[in-house]
């Protein structure tokens, strides 16, 4: 049951529910969270029990639905629920290696299946019951995102830390009965699940094709707070070669049994192994962008396009473009594109370090408004300074760190600009709106 804390004027119940009431059921269907009320108020014809603020009485009362998608109920907040934890120990945790000092929501590790549905979280089976399994096949809640790490069922459970880790891969199996769509995440570490347990962890999951829709293989990432956890080590040029080579050789053999490459690897891995990204024809529907597979190439293609589409000219301009250590030199490329089009625009690329995660972290997306200080304070950066917009958290404005774009610009002495993930926005902040 939930708790109602107001019911709003233009409902039909305004004079039969109280704040303070609890919601028990809907058409004889206990309402334990969003998905439930959601679900359940769906039908035209509602039988629903309330329970009174004292828990002494019940109250049923019976509606036909109208113009009224929603009843009006109002509860404390949109999940009606609290938001679940992980309950996982991952050898990889990146949530375990941030600095101290930080903003404490950034501690809180979510592993919850409404998230997975609503936001495209993943989620690593390990805190879902069997109950709520059969609630989302039931409700048909699709696609889910699972994170699965490796298929095997020891190793998983020692990688995860949970006892529960290699048992709930079964799920997997009543999912796909189920006909949900699914997409796996397998966070690989150099010498653990890599290698032959790649292999293996690529040919369990594609038996669940064509439910399963893709598989992103992401690099661990490694901050310099790492005292007292799990040794682990980054990939090195030949090591990322020889994950993208088994990546590779499984792709070429999904497509053919399959239809789909069904595998990617997220741009990292290219990066890293110094490796030529491909066209944006290979990563098919772009199913794993929010794991940084294909942003790349959908942002090369997307750039290129709109370049060729504009006018060009001899418009004068001169700007700042940040970007970590990874993407700066892809970033490079375009502009050296745009000059032959946009001869008198100067964009100074620059390849700001992660002083605050530490050198490892080369991704845009997590440097912080401290490491833009570092780098840029005293310098000129011409008329403005563009950021990836991945660099705010969940596009609020503000930074890792809590440092505002404000506060930043303030301190530089010049306007700064978070860029959208597309090639056309960029182009756009480049060369200005109207051009």
């Amino acid at each position: 049951m939930v708790k109602i804390i107001g019911v709003e004027k233009h409902s039909p119940l305004r004079r039969k529910v109280k704040a303070g009431m609890q919601l028990v059921s809907v058409n004889g269907n206990e309402i334990h969270d969003f998905l439930d009320y959601n679900f359940y108020i769906a039908d035209e014809q509602l039988e629903l029990v309330f329970q009174s603020e004292n828990k002494r009485k019940f109250k049923t009362v019976k509606l036909r639905k109208n113009e009224y998608d929603d009843i009006g109920l109002q509860f404390e907040n949109f999940m009606m629920d609290k938001e679940r934890s992980c309950a996982n120990k991952c050898i990889f945790c990146f949530i375990d290696q941030l600095p101290e000092g930080m903003r404490e929501t950034l501690y809180f590790k979510d592993d919850d299946a409404r998230l997975s549905f609503l936001f495209g979280n993943y989620m690593t089976l390990t805190n879902i019951s069997e109950r709520e399994i059969e609630r989302i096949i039931k409700m048909h809640i699709s696609p889910v995102n699972v994170s699965v790490h490796t298929m095997n069922k020891e190793l998983r459970v020692k990688m995860m830390g949970n006892a529960r880790a290699g048992k709930v891969l079964g799920y997997l199996d009543k999912l796909k009965a189920g006909g949900i769509a699914m997409n796996a995440q397998l966070v690989l570490c150099p010498g653990i699940n890599d290698g032959e347990e790649l292999k293996y962890s690529l040919e369990s999951l594609a038996k669940f094709a064509p439910e399963l829709q893709s598989i992103a293989c992401v690099p661990v990432g490694l901050t310099d707070y790492r005292d007292g956890l799990y040794p682990l080590k980054g990939y090195t040029p030949e090591t990322a070669r020889e994950v993208l080579d088994i990546i590779e050789q499984y792709q070429q053999r999904f497509l053919e049994q399959y239809g789909t490459r069904l595998v990617y690897a997220a741009d990292e891995f290219y990066l890293k192994a110094d490796r030529e990204i491909p066209p944006v024809e290979a990563y098919e529907e772009f199913a794993q962008l929010e794991n940084g597979v294909g942003m790349w190439a959908l942002l090369r293609a997307e750039f290129t396009e709109a370049l060729a589409a504009s006018s060009g000219g001899d418009k004068q301009a001169r700007l700042t473009l940040a970007a970590g250590t990874a993407a700066a030199p892809l970033l490079e490329y375009l502009v050296d594109l745009l000059k032959k089009k946009w001869y008198n625009i100067s964009v100074n690329v620059v390849a700001v370090p992660n002083r605050f995660f530490g050198s490892q972290i080369t991704v845009s997306g997590l440097l912080t408004g401290s490491d833009l200080l570092k780098e840029f304070e005293g310098k000129d950066l011409g008329e403005k300074l563009l950021i990836p917009k991945s660099m705010l958290k969940n596009d609020e404005a503000v930074f890792l760190d809590d440092m505002t774009p404000a506060q930043l610009s303030q301190r530089l002495h010049v306007p700064i600009v978070a860029v959208e993930q597309s090639g056309e926005s960029l182009l756009e902040e480049i060369v200005g709106e109207n051009e």
